[in-house]
């Protein structure tokens, strides 16, 4: 059987990816036709119901429930891993940090300031949402194109994910706030940034199936981290060695091999926290496979 699955060219996906992707473990009999996308563009094929398997963001997967399932393996849940808020200039950067948690000493919403965004159902959109209700005034564009944005002044602040958090400052731009830290300090869990879903019509089988093999290739992943690096390297947009190792590290950890019960309760929270303050909607449907 053969099953449309998509993923994002960066290290950590490809990472995870390799050994099923390239037949280097068993995968009962299943094959994949792969498909690479930012992981917004994802969430729009999802919403489309494009794909068998894909990544998928938290806060896009909140309108999704009906039509697909999380699977335990492959998510990307982790403290230290979130998306920060930067600019290039200094003004927008308070010394007084946050008073609790919120509102942020700089009244972001209050004026004409323009944010880039990842994309509208990141899981990024979405923290920038929670800790600046009032932010309106958001740019949508591909998670690489925010630190250029922001060096050519179409844009104030960006919210930037990925290898971006290795390379905004050798560019000159500054972190006005981590929005993981404020996620981390709100909820004292671990920020759920993506995870991997599966159609809820397939049958239970070949979803556990999948479960079991994405497992199996992160397993075969930490045990072999050489063994993709070709694979890695050739999706990974002219990245440094040593930035794709940070990369890897950082979002790949635990949580990527079995959620677990931490990362299960991380999940619930997300949910319950963004339906609090009408983020998303509410759930009826089982959020896990």
């Amino acid at each position: 059987m053969k099953l449309s699955l998509g993923f994002s060219p960066c290290p950590n996906d490809t990472f995870i990816f390799d050994a099923m992707i390239h037949q280097k473990i068993d995968t009962e009999g299943l094959s994949f036709d792969v498909v690479f996308d930012d992981v917004e563009t994802l969430n729009q094929k999802a919403f489309r119901a494009d794909l068998d398997i894909t990544k998928l963001s938290y806060h896009a997967y909140a309108y999704l429930t009906e039509k697909y399932v999380l699977l335990h393996a492959g998510s990307a849940l982790g403290f230290g891993v979130g998306p920060l808020l930067i600019c290039e200039n200094e003004d927008y950067i308070s010394t007084d940090g946050l008073q609790n948690l919120r509102p942020h000493p700089i009244a972001i919403g209050s004026s004409d300031l323009r944010i880039g965004i990842p994309g509208k159902y990141t899981t990024a959109n979405f923290l920038l949402s929670l800790a600046f209700p009032e932010a309106k005034n958001k740019i949508e564009m591909k998670f690489f194109e925010i630190e250029s944005a922001l060096l050519n002044h179409q844009i104030d602040m960006g919210v930037i994910i990925h290898e971006n958090r290795f390379t905004y400052q050798e560019k000159g731009l500054k972190k006005i706030i981590d929005l993981g830290e404020f996620w981390e300090d709100l909820t004292k869990g671990p920020i759920p940034l993506g995870g991997i879903m599966i159609k809820r019509e397939l049958p239970e089988d070949i979803k556990q199936k999948v479960n079991r093999i994405i497992q199996r290739s992160v397993q075969y992943a930490f045990d072999h981290p050489e063994s993709g690096m070709d694979f890695i390297c050739s999706l990974s947009q002219e990245m440094s060695k040593e930035v794709i190792n940070k990369h890897i590290e950082l979002y790949v950890n635990k949580f990527s091999i079995d959620l677990g019960e931490v990362g299960r309760k991380a999940v619930h929270t997300f949910f319950e926290e963004a339906h609090k303050v009408g983020i998303i909607p509410e759930t009826k449907q089982n959020l896990f496979l």
